[in-house]
């Protein structure tokens, strides 16, 4: 418990194992107004997948949580509402970005979104607030978890 109130007052958790990361996630989570956008950054390896999955699984997802790498967008139900969880690392340009329909999951007023790879479409984001959570690969376990100010402030 009180690891957890240290990670609302840092923006800046370093992470030495996935139930670490983990942990960091589920508390995202439970902070997540409904609309949200959540800008999820990092190299490949940097733990990305490992913060979607319980970071969905913390919002009721049951079952297995995929990286939508091919898919672009995975839809899931949660409770009051939905979670879409996109991987725009493979979209070749604004045009894919618009006929898959971005703008409509972006849009839904009980969503939670949580973009990976969210530079590649940075021009559709603005005037929308944000939550970013970027990650940093330090070693083969530790990871360096920054969160946006407006997401440790939420309380």
């Amino acid at each position: 418990m009180a690891q957890d109130l240290i990670i609302l007052m840092k923006s800046e958790i370093i992470s030495n194992s996935e139930e670490e990361t983990a942990a960091v996630a589920k508390k995202v989570a439970t902070l997540l107004p409904r609309p949200a956008v959540v800008l999820l950054e990092g190299d490949l390896g940097a733990g990305k997948t490992v913060f979607s999955r319980n970071l969905a699984q913390s919002l009721g997802v049951e079952g297995t949580v995929s990286s939508p790498t091919f898919n672009i967008v995975q839809e899931y139900d949660i409770e009051e509402g939905s979670l879409y969880h996109m991987d725009l690392y493979r979209l070749s340009g604004d045009d894919e970005a618009v006929a898959f329909g971005i703008d409509d999951y972006l849009s839904q007023k009980t969503a939670i979104c949580l973009i990976e790879w969210p530079s590649r479409l940075e021009w559709l984001l603005d005037g929308i607030e944000t939550y970013r959570v970027e990650m940093q690969h330090m070693s083969e376990f530790q990871r360096k978890i920054v969160l946006s100010d407006n997401l440790r402030d939420l309380n």
